[in-house]
């Protein structure tokens, strides 16, 4: 599985260039993107910005001398890979399995080219097998963890060495056990609605392209274009 993983990572970085800003994902694909970037950099002199979804990732990015910049510096980035823990046949997708997905949507919403690099068993007729990542503020979290409860949603908090786990956002995550998403448009329009979620793992329409290792090689699925899948 992980040598499944590396070659995504890799055919992703072969869509970068001298001068791009890139977004740089977080999680156990996304980071062999970040490895073969890091190496381009060192060995055959590419210069590229670097912005990162998570502090996971900023201390790999560093370690590799990729060039960083905050956020707040960038006002779009030219390319984005990150991985994704399912994806729907419509491009939709959950991400956060990993805890990052507030600073993964914000890199996201400001990317011209966006891709997840996933193995083939990410692939899912319908989302929701994956446990939705929520992510809430602490104040009030009980309370918002009773009101998934009287909806059916199995919420659980996401700990972490025996604790509640708290996001580089410091925040919680509480996770929901769907099942199955009948439409993830109306349930992301919902969680957006609902005071006191910061963000959600829904990532719907986002993507351009998904790249998938099988263990017959490297599939590139083509989204439909955004203005259309906003429509589906």
């Amino acid at each position: 599985m992980e040598e499944l993983k590396k070659k995504a990572g890799v055919a992703a970085a072969q869509y970068v260039s001298d001068g791009m800003v890139l977004g740089l994902g977080t999680g156990s694909t996304a980071r062999y993107f970040v490895e073969e970037v890091g190496r381009r950099v060192q060995e055959e002199g590419l210069c590229v910005i670097g912005v990162t979804t998570s502090s996971q990732t900023t201390a790999q990015a560093e370690s590799l001398g990729i060039p960083l910049k905050n956020i707040d510096e960038i006002e779009t980035i030219d390319l984005t890979v990150d991985g994704a823990d399912e994806v729907d046949s419509d491009f939709n997708g959950i991400k956060g399995g990993g805890g990052a997905l507030l600073m993964e949507k914000i890199v996201a919403t400001l990317t011209e080219q966006y891709i997840w690099v996933v193995d083939e068993s990410k692939l899912v007729t319908s989302l929701g097998a994956f446990k939705l990542p929520v992510e809430v503020v602490q104040y009030g979290a009980e309370c918002l963890f009773r009101r998934f409860q009287k909806k059916g949603y199995r919420p659980s908090f996401r700990s972490k060495e025996g604790k509640r786990f708290v996001t580089d956002m410091q925040n919680f995550i509480i996770d929901l056990d769907l099942q199955k998403i009948e439409n993830p448009w109306t349930l992301a329009d919902e969680l957006d609605r609902t005071v006191g979620v910061v963000e959600h793992g829904l990532f719907n329409g986002m993507v351009d392209q998904v790249i998938v290792a099988d263990k017959a090689g490297i599939k590139k699925l083509n989204a439909p274009k955004k203005d259309i899948r906003k429509k589906m």
